[in-house]
């Protein structure tokens, strides 16, 4: 997680959406941790930390449901919930984007506008 002041992104550059968020937070004043997920992949840990901040209880909500991956894995079957963290953590493609991250507080900046709310406080 990150300490109370600190942002961080969980970033795709690839990724429009990503991208806008990136620079929202850039234009509130912060200078975030880009943490490019694909190539630093986060561990179960951190991933049921995430989760814990969105205030999700099922990890299918941090899913990319729609990733090719998901369908092949058959994790649409699955419904025990370690098993969807470790599958993120082994193909963080499956991750959705971006993750901002604020002290004990997160959101997924689908709009990019979703994360102004965790900036302000």
């Amino acid at each position: 997680m990150s300490a109370a002041g600190d942002v961080v992104i969980w970033h795709n550059p690839r990724c429009s959406k990503s991208r806008r968020t990136l620079e929202l937070i850039r234009e509130a004043g912060f200078e975030p941790v880009v943490r490019l997920y694909l190539k630093d992949a986060p561990d179960a840990a951190e991933i049921r930390t995430a989760l814990a901040a969105l205030g999700f209880d099922d990890p299918r909500a941090l899913m990319r449901v729609c990733e090719p991956v998901y369908r092949a894995g058959g994790l649409g079957d699955i419904d025990e919930g370690e098993a969807l963290v470790a599958a993120m953590a082994a193909d963080p493609v499956l991750i959705e984007r971006p993750l901002v991250m604020r002290g004990e507080r997160a959101a997924i900046g689908r709009p990019p506008e979703a994360v102004l709310t965790l900036l302000k406080g």
